[in-house]
Order: C-alpha cells, then sequence, then structure tokens
C-alpha cells in the first residue's frame, strides 16, 4: 500500500496548497476530484516524489522521506503521467517506451523486452514502429501510461489522463486502465465524472487543497439517489463542493 500524510504544502511564499490531506492507495481506482486549483495535480506530484512537503510518505509499511532524492525501489514502484505526455524526439514509440524504463533503473535489453509488453498492454502493438511524435493524442496518453507499465508500477498516478480526447479514443483509455487496475492501485484525477467513474470506483475530493470527502462510490451519492447515475455523480459532486 502507498500511504501519505501531506500535512502542508505550498509554492514559495504563496499560502499553502495542500493541507493535511491524507491518502492510501491499494489495487483499484481511486478517482480524484475537485475545481480547478484544488491542488490535484500538486498532490500528485507529491506522491510521485517530485516535490518535496511537510508530512510522510510510506511504501509497503517503509518510511520514504519526501525531501530526498527516491530510493530506486519508490521509483519504480510509483508511475507519474502528466497531463501533458510528450514523447522523446527521433523515438519510435517502442524505443520511447523502452528509454523510459532504462530511466527507471532497467537494464537497456529488458526495458526493450518490457516496452513491446506493455505497448500490447495499451492496444499500441501496431503502432510500436511508428515515430512517437506522429501519433495522435488519445495514443500519446496511452503511450504515456505503457510508459509506466513497463517497469511495473503497481501505484499509478494519472493526471487528467481523458482531457481532450475525443469519445472513442476515452473509450479505449477507460478500457486500458479497467485492465490494468485489477492488481495494481490507480489514482486519477479528472473532471470527467461520467467516464471514469464507476460503482466500484473509491472517491477523493479535493476543496481548497483539503480533502472534502474520501471514501467508496456508494457513500459518495449517498442521499443522491434520484435520477441516472450520471445525474447522481454531478450532484453529489456538486454538494461536496458547495458544502462549507
Amino acid at each position: 500500500m502507498l500511504e501519505a500524510t501531506v500535512a502542508d504544502f505550498g509554492y514559495r511564499r504563496r499560502r499553502s496548497t495542500l493541507v493535511d490531506v491524507d491518502v492510501q492507495l491499494s489495487a483499484g481506482r481511486t478517482v480524484l476530484l475537485g475545481p480547478n486549483g484544488a491542488g490535484k495535480t500538486t498532490l500528485l506530484k507529491a506522491l510521485a516524489g517530485a516535490v518535496g512537503y511537510r508530512g510522510s510518505l510510506s511504501l509497503d509499511g517503509v518510511a520514504v522521506s519526501p525531501r530526498t532524492r527516491r530510493p530506486e525501489t519508490f521509483r519504480r514502484a510509483v508511475g507519474w503521467l502528466p497531463q501533458r505526455v510528450i514523447p522523446f524526439p527521433n523515438l519510435t514509440a517502442r524505443e520511447h517506451v523502452a528509454y523510459v524504463g532504462w530511466l527507471k533503473g532497467m537494464r537497456a535489453s529488458d526495458a526493450w523486452t518490457r516496452a513491446e509488453r506493455a505497448l500490447a498492454m495499451v492496444g499500441l502493438t501496431a503502432e510500436g514502429a511508428a515515430r512517437a511524435h506522429t501519433l495522435s493524442g488519445g495514443q500519446t496518453r496511452r503511450l504515456g501510461i505503457a510508459g509506466v507499465l513497463v517497469h511495473d508500477a503497481r501505484y499509478l498516478l494519472l493526471d487528467e489522463p481523458t482531457a481532450g480526447l475525443d469519445p472513442n479514443e476515452r473509450d479505449r483509455l477507460v478500457e486500458v486502465l479497467r485492465s490494468i487496475e485489477i492488481d495494481r492501485a490507480v489514482l486519477v484525477s479528472t473532471h470527467d465524472t461520467d467516464t471514469l467513474i464507476d460503482g466500484e470506483s473509491r472517491i477523493h475530493v479535493l476543496v481548497d487543497g483539503r480533502s472534502r470527502f474520501v471514501g467508496p462510490y456508494s457513500s459518495f451519492v449517498s442521499g443522491h439517489e434520484g435520477g441516472s447515475e450520471s445525474m447522481q455523480l454531478r450532484q453529489a459532486y456538486a454538494a461536496m463542493v458547495r458544502a462549507d
């Protein structure tokens, strides 16, 4: 399990961006919701070890200092996918994924072999020899997910993975998530409640840098059972954001 407590984080002299946020990730999907500026991206960066903060971080019960360089075991176990995926210039899709694995400490030969498997997991086998920068937006997003799968990451931190995708690519990406979250923990930030939340999801709502709700889907929609599932989700989320 990946566990973190972000007691306080702020950018230089600005007010705190995150305050007293607790996160526990285990197998399955946790959906991170919140208005723009709520701290979702910052939280993902903190969990990935990309920024320091005051608090605690542990992986499978072993403490990891958030203010030091991440040890190799942590770097390999946690995969962070920013909202914008920028392919390495002049590399094929398979070379891109293999290079990401090498950067994570894998042997070059192992990274090359596993890159093929990672591309297959996200439905990009046929594009393996294509130049990565020629892929469509949705394919590029899936390429990014392959990059966090190549080193067998068990905890995936995905920042707005469906943003800007057409309906077909959104559906394909959701299918990828369903296939990989069986034995992995996936924390995904989004505004897309219709696509990324289902009855098995755990929900974490951030408002003004603080956790407003953390719990299962059933508790999230409790009291909003009227109407369609989509309407229940929207009403529940609106109520959470408006709560004093």
